[in-house]
């Protein structure tokens, strides 16, 4: 039985850009979305605005299926590339993700990327805190033996992809695999067994830098004058801030307090039953600022302008470059709010 330990795969970097590909000063412009039955069709407009990849997120409590929107995507579209950030592998059997990652690369060959990590809302919103790395990276490994066409072993059998032909592709599949982490040891387990590093909290690249790394952002352009506080910007950026609020709790930061209204989404959320407190402070991550985020937004001006990536085009493209200085190789926009074309539209057009 093979270990699974060797790669077959490794994208390099850097890649030539299909015609019309979005980038800014050499990052690839890619999006993100808080995966809704609206998913597929926005993915199809992020095509024809030049994204270059489209990553779903992969959240059951919260979101529908993410190789369902993936997959429906994949008809509606011919060049985007298409994948879940990221994928918890304790919500699914390493064989389940092995079976969706061959569907999908059927359905769009050649366009397919993963990523994996610990887990963040993904296991918070169960009740779990993250998976520890050993374990992720075990999981990765088995994953990758799969794919090849390898035997592996799993909670003490030997399992192997056993397709017939014609219900999967050929073996190995080849599929890169970031590995989502904002640590260090995220950061060596994406040394050793991935293709890159897709970052969400931080903008420092860590070293030794690998070749690919892809930054989730999440915010709105401002309309020539508009105030950071106007509602629209609330409903479309409110939650990139919110989710620092639930980041710094979860993970028991001391800062939350003195956060700007730190410590009023702290009180609104301890009033709520130990027992089913997860699912309060989860309650629209990524989608909406929930009930508490919206008092202590409302108390915090500034706030949203500042811990999200929001502001008039000019400042945004100034951040953009500090983030390709950094060694950033992708931007992931996650857009929000009533008007998620409108969203996708401003932000493609940064790159003018």
């Amino acid at each position: 039985m093979k270990s699974g330990n060797s790669r077959t795969f490794r994208r390099p970097r850097p890649v030539s850009l299909p015609t019309g590909v979005a980038s800014f000063r050499g990052m690839d412009i890619s999006c993100a979305f808080a995966t809704s039955p609206a998913t597929p069709d926005h993915i199809a407009l992020a095509e024809s605005l030049g994204y270059r990849r489209a990553w779903c997120y992969d959240s059951p409590a919260l979101y529908p299926d993410v190789w369902v929107a993936l997959a429906l995507a994949a008809e509606r579209t011919s060049r985007i590339e298409l994948g879940p950030a990221v994928l918890v592998p304790s919500l699914r059997h390493p064989m389940t993700n092995a079976a969706a990652i061959a569907t999908l690369a059927l359905l769009a060959p050649g366009r397919l990327n993963v990523a994996v990590g610990a887990g963040f809302t993904g296991r918070y919103v169960l009740g779990q805190k993250p998976m520890r790395w050993a374990d992720v990276a075990a999981y990765v490994r088995v994953l990758r033996a799969l794919l090849r066409g390898e035997e592996a072993e799993w909670e003490g059998s030997v399992i192997r992809m056993i397709h017939p032909a014609g219900f999967a592709p050929d073996r190995p599949i080849e599929v890169p695999i970031l590995i989502a982490s904002d640590g260090p040891k995220g950061a060596a387990v994406a040394a050793e067994l991935g293709d890159g590093l897709f970052l969400a909290g931080r903008f420092d690249v860590p070293s030794p830098r690998p070749d690919w790394v892809a930054r989730l952002t999440f915010g709105t352009v401002l309309d020539d004058g508009e105030s950071p506080s106007a509602p629209r910007v609330v409903e479309a950026a409110g939650h990139g801030a919110a989710v620092v609020y639930h980041a710094l709790y979860e993970r028991g930061v001391g800062a939350l307090d003195g956060m700007p209204g730190g410590a009023t989404w702290r009180a609104a959320v301890e009033a709520v039953p130990a027992a089913t407190r997860h699912l309060a402070i989860h309650e629209g991550h990524l989608v909406a600022p929930n009930e508490r985020d919206r008092v202590a937004l409302a108390e915090a001006p500034g706030f949203v302008e500042s811990f999200s990536f929001t502001g008039p085009a000019a400042a945004l493209r100034e951040r953009l470059d500090q983030m390709a200085e950094s060694g950033i190789t992708e931007v992931a926009y996650q857009p929000a709010g009533p008007d998620i074309p409108r969203e996708l539209e401003a932000f493609a057009r940064l790159r003018d």
